[in-house]
């Protein structure tokens, strides 16, 4: 590895400090640790953020709130968590291994950075990682990339599994540097990578996360995720679905359902919401609804299999959260 200074920051201001200076923030190190030890990212320093004080889990009857060091296995075993967002836990205990959930913090995961083999190999052309190099995934092998949300530089998939979850949940991060708080909606925290795929969300430099809230909805409590992958276990999405609904008298009154592994950012479909919303759950609803899920795709060479499969994943997702009592 290559020469860095590390420091532990004992507050926040010290942190922002250090920030302002050029230093990266680490907390579990499951994403920076990697990318450094493979000269992914080279920062001149790092500092350690575990002693700030955002290890709060707080379950309110209209609002949950993440402190963002909170790690991915805490969240998941609290009981108030469990019983009122499925969604979220499913999405936390079908990412990476029980031993990195122990140490990943929810903030770090919400910034990982793609697993494209492109982006992860120095000597390959990437744009995300040097900024006019080219993009060797459009015509090399691309049967894990995107297809929603891809440009002529790039079509690297999202990896976070939480973060789909998080989106089709209209969470909001919690961000703060020198000039103070600023609440950014998940749907508008994470950018396509157009011709700048190098930024990949709308953090300031230094800015620090510091939490994330999600309102409690009556959609909450019946949702859930499903991945679709390689293999059962410790393997990143081939397409994901985090389903959401609110039904009611016998008809949807409210539904949410994102996407992952499909696209560039976590992908809301709006379009399959509203083919559901006022109707009464069916198979022929379910059907029709994820007949939408993959407008606007732009399959590569080796990933169009997505196409259809994005779309049977959504209905089966439908299905089984419809069938929830």
């Amino acid at each position: 590895m290559f020469p860095f200074r590390f420091s532990k920051a004992s507050d926040e201001q010290a942190a922002l400090s250090a920030a302002a200076s050029g230093a990266r923030y680490v907390a579990g190190g499951t994403t920076l640790v990697d990318l450094m030890r493979e000269t992914v990212e080279r920062p001149e320093a790092v500092v350690d953020i575990n002693a700030l004080p955002y290890r709060d889990i707080d379950v309110q009857p209209g609002r949950l709130r993440v402190g963002s060091l909170v790690r991915m296995a805490e969240i998941a075993a609290h009981p108030g968590v469990r019983e009122q967002f499925p969604m979220i836990v499913q999405a936390l205990e079908l990412s990476a291994s029980a031993q990195l959930r122990n140490s990943a913090s929810i903030g770090g995961n919400l910034l990982q950075r793609t697993r494209c083999l492109y982006f992860r190999d120095v000597t390959a052309a990437c744009n995300r990682r040097t900024p006019g190099a080219g993009c060797a995934a459009i015509g090399g092998r691309n049967r894990t990339h995107a297809i929603l949300g891809t440009s002529d530089s790039c079509a690297a998939t999202h990896a976070s599994d939480v973060a789909v979850a998080l989106t089709a949940l209209d969470a909001t991060v919690i961000a703060r540097d020198s000039d103070g708080e600023r609440r950014i909606p998940l749907s508008e925290f994470y950018l396509r990578p157009g011709t700048t795929p190098d930024r990949e969300n709308t953090l300031r430099p230094g800015e620090l996360i510091t939490a994330v809230e999600v309102t409690v909805g009556p959609e909450a409590r019946r949702s859930g995720y499903l991945k679709v992958r390689d293999r059962e276990s410790y393997e990143f999405a081939l397409t994901s679905a985090a389903v959401a609904l609110d039904i009611t008298g016998g008809r949807i009154r409210t539904a949410r359902v994102a996407v992952g592994g499909v696209g560039t950012v976590p992908w809301r479909l709006p379009s399959v919401e509203r083919a559901l919303v006022g109707q009464a759950p069916s198979a022929e609803l379910w059907r029709t609804a994820a007949a939408t899920a993959a407008d606007g795709a732009q399959p590569l060479s080796e990933n169009g299999f997505k196409v259809e499969l994005i779309k049977r994943t959504v209905e089966r997702q439908l299905s089984t959260i419809g069938a929830l009592p």
